[in-house]
């Protein structure tokens, strides 16, 4: 079977479920993946013979597509910063607006000479602390999750990415104290209350995990709430704290890290909204 003849019933088969350009994407994720094609290999070979096996495969794929299974799962990978990171039902598939506040963290961080200690909360795929160990040669990173599941896949993802960070499996909501200090603390916990679920995609619904994203409508900020107070005794002055946050819950977010004594600063994502919070320690704190 000749792969422009899979092309056109593959885009077929996905129009009435996908806008074309995300279509399009999935397909050329799928050659290069599969195949090992880029878009102008593809162009220069316009009779490639699929083989049966790649037949089968894709073929899988298009019927898993058609159940709204994310392609970041059907594949098995994704990219985030540049980096290559193995994903799964048990972590969140990062998304762009997570590299905006990696990129954040490091443009703060681009004249910075000494040797800092930086603890990751909620590790998911380790994209945030692999993708700052990778940037970062002198930085100690840490990271914990309370899921085991995902804990084995950062552990995977760093190693992949030749970097070392310490992972630990730790119940954020059930801890009193980090332990030791730090230069900084960044953290996308979930936020996005049960509200909002019918905003979300059936890819999301149904292949995330809800412990990585859900919060109850009516203590959405407990996540934010417990790293601020432990930040307070654990940060060290002039630190840093960072957080991915629901953009619906902007001005909420940065009252609640001022109430504990922090300076803060809300920062828009790519589309215009409220996405991420920047807050440093410049005193003793206030619980």
């Amino acid at each position: 079977m000749q792969l422009s003849n899979f092309k056109k019933r593959f885009f077929e088969e996905l129009s009435g479920s996908y806008p074309e350009t995300e279509v399009q994407s999935f397909y050329f994720l799928m050659t290069q993946h599969y195949l090992g094609k880029t878009r102008l290999d593809l162009a220069l070979e316009p009779r490639y013979e699929l083989s049966e096996e790649q037949k089968e495969q894709f073929q899988k794929a298009l019927e898993r597509l058609e159940k709204y299974e994310p392609i970041q799962h059907i594949l098995g990978e994704t990219e985030f910063f540049g980096l290559r990171f193995k994903v799964s039902k048990d972590v969140l598939i990062p998304r762009p607006e997570t590299e905006e506040l990696v990129s954040w963290v490091l443009e703060d961080l681009s004249s910075e000479e000494k040797s800092i200690r930086i603890l990751d909360i909620g590790s998911g795929s380790g994209c945030i602390p692999v993708s700052l160990a990778k940037n970062l040669n002198t930085a100690e990173v840490h990271s914990w999750d309370v899921s085991e599941e995902a804990l084995k896949i950062a552990v995977f993802n760093a190693k992949i990415n030749n970097v070392h960070v310490d992972f630990q499996l730790k119940d954020i909501l059930q801890t009193e104290d980090l332990e030791q200090e730090y230069d900084l603390i960044v953290s996308n916990p979930p936020y996005v209350r049960n509200l909002e679920k019918k905003e979300m995609h059936f890819n999301v619904l149904d292949h995330e995990p809800a412990l990585a994203l859900y919060v109850e409508d009516e203590d959405a900020l407990l996540f934010y709430r417990k790293i601020s107070e432990l930040a307070v005794k654990n940060l060290k002055i002039g630190g840093s704290l960072y957080f991915e946050i629901n953009q619906y819950l902007g001005k909420e977010t940065l009252s609640l890290v001022q109430g504990f004594g922090f300076e803060a600063e809300l920062k828009k994502d790519i589309f215009g909204n409220d996405r991420m919070l920047k807050a440093i320690r410049t005193n003793g704190g206030e619980l």
